[in-house]
């Protein structure tokens, strides 16, 4: 059993930085030492109730780290291998994972607990829930075999957690969801680290034209240094300006990566006629957008919602670090701050503010 530090959730709006324990893994369960875990807004949204889970629970779910240990049965990876975890299992055998959709394997309910409905993390006798099969805020987590992949060593811990969540999530609904072709011409609704990562798909992608749209210049900036090539003025209307930049037309894909419903349908209003709305933002439960029944049939426009950038996980995590190691995926200046984990009110509140592109929390 080992003691550790973790960012524990008790109640909506009530973490804290607390010492619990940790069991050993199980059969098909691995061990690893974190070593770098992003700072993601889906955390926030466990934290004030977007997404329902069960507390006390420890989040993060952008990780990175080592293998320390395996249980029996593990295969894939080793003790002494690099890996990033996925928050979304692949089990290989369930009718998503089997048609090619992984990223909607349904192996096991995402309710807190692992597969076999028990938890490794206890405190005085009480268990403790995990977000998402991970709980990477902590200095060590016991996660499934299906929630990891061993990638190479070269790359560092902070750029390769950002591929578990917001780089995947990003790039992939452009080049997996949407499969933008070169020459189009793209919309983005929202500059924030999952925004900046479907700009740098479009980019990768080959599209002659991407159009950054969001309420902070600060984030605009950012999104010329990624690869925007024009950007709507805050307070500007969006949809007027992505017509005047496209002769009327309208953008071929519109990706909202936000989560309002609101901002849905002016992304769908940007999209042309014949063009693709993707909706990456992950919204409340309670809200709504809405098209009248008249425009889909006569516009042939296509509304698709982007489930972890449509990804493979155990091949897409390697890829998306080779293009790292190409230099064509900037992850090195997607994180503009790293934290210690004592220092997570700090990364919370940073993340809130709008200051970066990402904050890691990382490890000694």
């Amino acid at each position: 059993m080992l003691s550790m530090k973790a960012v524990v959730v008790r109640d909506h709006n009530q973490y804290a930085v607390e010492t619990v324990n940790l069991d050993p893994p199980k059969t098909g369960e691995v061990l690893v030492r974190i070593k770098a875990c992003g700072v993601c807004h889906s955390d926030i949204s466990i934290i004030n109730g977007t997404i329902p889970q069960p507390f006390p629970a420890v989040i993060g779910h952008e990780g990175a780290g080592i293998v320390e240990q395996i249980g029996e049965g593990v295969r894939t990876v080793k003790p002494g291998d690099h890996v990033v975890m996925s928050f979304v299992p692949r089990c290989g055998e369930c009718f998503h994972c089997l048609h090619d959709q992984p990223f909607l394997c349904t192996v096991s309910p995402p309710d807190g607990t692992l597969f076999d409905g028990t938890s490794r993390i206890h405190q005085d006798g009480k268990r403790f829930y995990t977000m998402s099969f991970l709980g990477n805020m902590a200095e060590y987590a016991v996660v499934p075999e299906a929630c990891v992949v061993s990638v190479d060593k070269s790359v560092p811990f902070r750029a390769a957690a950002l591929v578990g969540c917001g780089v995947t999530t990003g790039v992939g609904a452009v080049i997996n969801t949407a499969q933008v072709q070169p020459g189009s011409t793209v919309a983005v609704f929202g500059c924030g680290g999952v925004g900046l990562s479907v700009i740098q798909g479009a980019r990768i992608a080959g599209a002659r034209m991407v159009i950054a749209v969001d309420l902070s210049r600060e984030k605009l900036e950012m999104a010329k240094g990624f690869g925007a090539t024009h950007t709507v003025e805050p307070g500007s209307d969006p949809v007027k300006e992505i017509m005047g930049l496209t002769g009327g037309i309208g953008a071929d894909y519109a990706f909202e990566v936000v989560g309002i419903g609101k901002l849905v349908e002016t992304a769908f209003k940007a999209t042309r006629r014949g063009g693709m709305t993707v909706v990456v933002g992950v919204g409340s439960k309670d809200d709504r957008y809405s098209f009248n029944a008249l425009i889909l049939p006569f516009t042939a426009k296509t509304v698709k919602g982007s489930m972890y950038g449509s990804a493979n996980f155990k091949v897409d995590f390697p890829m998306l670090l080779d293009l790292y190691k190409a230099g064509k995926l900037d992850l090195d200046h997607m994180v503009t701050r790293t934290y210690t984990i004592d220092e997570a009110g700090q990364a919370f509140a940073d993340l809130e503010a709008g200051r970066n592109a990402r904050g890691v929390i990382v490890f000694g």
